[in-house]
């Protein structure tokens, strides 16, 4: 059997240690608060809950009551869709907890963001030195691809302007 004389440690038979201490605190800390939970969450978001429902909303927090029970589930929802996400809570709910095995959430928050638009603006340049451009396309031998160069040059700067 191994002694110390310190507080901060216990008896163990022969070395063995239990499984939590070779756990680093900072990783203890999350999975006691639930982070196993979010994490299990966050992965499997669009298998537990339909997409139509996960292209609007995504998990952001969850905080957990004792014993790992009675969770409050916090999610971001696109403006607008907050209606459509409201009558659908008690579906997250039942998904979530069936997902789990037991009533791990017994509410849900939304919390409404603004949506992104990942459609961004090119600012598109017109060829301003077209003789240039023109002197090139004279040195090419094929007649069919200067035409067809022609042309999409034509268009090109009749749709920037």
């Amino acid at each position: 059997m191994h002694n110390k004389n310190n507080n901060k440690t216990q008896t163990y038979i022969q070395g063995l240690r239990p499984f939590s201490t070779a756990i680093p605190k900072t990783l203890r800390k999350y999975l006691r608060k639930g982070g196993y939970n979010y994490s299990n969450i966050v992965d499997n978001w669009t298998k537990i809950v339909a997409k139509n429902i996960s292209d609007y909303c995504y998990p952001i927090k969850i905080k957990m009551g004792k014993d790992m029970k009675d969770g409050t589930l916090i999610l971001n929802v696109v403006h607008g869709k907050e209606i459509e996400i409201e009558y659908e809570k008690n579906k997250i709910m039942d998904k979530i907890n069936s997902f789990f095995g037991y009533n791990c959430i017994t509410s849900v928050k939304l919390k409404i963001v603004q949506a992104k638009i990942n459609k961004q603006k090119k600012i598109l340049r017109v060829f301003k030195d077209l003789d240039k451009i023109e002197k090139k396309m004279q040195k090419i031998n094929d007649n069919q691809l200067k035409i067809s160069l022609n042309n999409f040059l034509k268009a090109y700067n009749e749709k920037v302007k």
